[in-house]
């Protein structure tokens, strides 16, 4: 089964809305000029939330095709959460993809793989689209149990979900080692715990799923070291961090195959 490559620009705590506005359609711009298909890879950005309302209204001015998505979500519907922000929220804005599990969300906030998976859960009961992250330290690297470590990640978050609801998720394999750190893990690295994660989604999940699951690598992939990331089997995208701040940069990493 033919999985539809994703690139995914994660923006992070960067960029206000007027240069969101201004990124945007410098983006839908370069893609234009390159010719993107689309049909061969997805193109979706991921602004802060007090960006996401300026980005929705340039795609849907413009009727571009780039996605966009949420950062983070609350386990919540409503009520007294201060700073939280629910799935009808992000629904009522076209939002269609949701990051749960990143590793700086796992450091600075404490999330567990269970909350991970709550959140997962909520995004995909509300008709969105969990991208869920999970990578392994520098020290798990060291002592080799990074695929051990990996794996009981996306297990534990995805414990009682179906074979059918698995299969319309992503994950997202990001070594924190790897990540602004100008580090990057070789193609093979990726590869390697790319294909340990589709083994295991076979094995819980059944073959079906785990051909249809997509698998993307995060951590300082950039436009110079994308097409090798890409040419892995198991590598259907990336989640991009700072590459994507730039238009140009996002859009020589979303036509990775030209």
């Amino acid at each position: 089964m033919a999985r539809t490559p994703l690139m995914a620009g994660n923006w992070k705590m960067n960029l206000d809305h007027l240069e969101a506005n201004h990124l945007v359609q410098g983006l839908a711009m370069a893609l234009s000029d390159a010719g993107h298909d689309y049909s061969k890879c997805e193109v979706l950005v991921i602004p802060p939330f007090t960006d996401i309302r300026t980005v929705q209204t340039i795609v849907d001015a413009d009727d571009l095709q780039i996605k966009y998505g949420a950062q983070d979500v609350s386990i919540h519907d409503n009520g007294a959460y201060t700073g939280e922000i629910s799935t009808e929220m992000l629904t009522k804005l076209g939002v269609t993809y949701v990051v749960m599990g990143h590793s700086e969300r796992r450091e600075y906030h404490g999330e567990s793989d269970e909350l991970v998976g709550a959140k997962a859960r909520k995004v995909f009961d509300a008709g969105m689209t969990p991208i869920l992250c999970c990578g392994e330290a520098l020290e798990v690297r060291k002592a080799g149990t990074y695929v051990e470590f990996v794996l009981g990640q996306f297990r534990a978050a995805l414990a009682g979900w179906k074979a059918e609801e698995v299969a319309k998720i992503v994950i997202a394999y990001e070594p924190i080692w790897a990540i602004g750190t100008g580090e990057t893990a070789s193609a093979e690295d990726a590869q390697e715990v790319c294909g340990a994660i589709r083994a295991a989604l076979a094995e819980d999940f059944g073959a079906e799923t785990a051909e249809s699951t997509r698998i993307l690598y995060g951590g300082s992939a950039k436009p110079d070291n994308i097409k090798e990331l890409m040419a892995q089997p198991d590598v259907d995208g990336g989640l991009v961090g700072g590459a994507s701040l730039k238009a140009d940069s996002f859009a020589a990493m979303a036509t990775f195959y030209a």
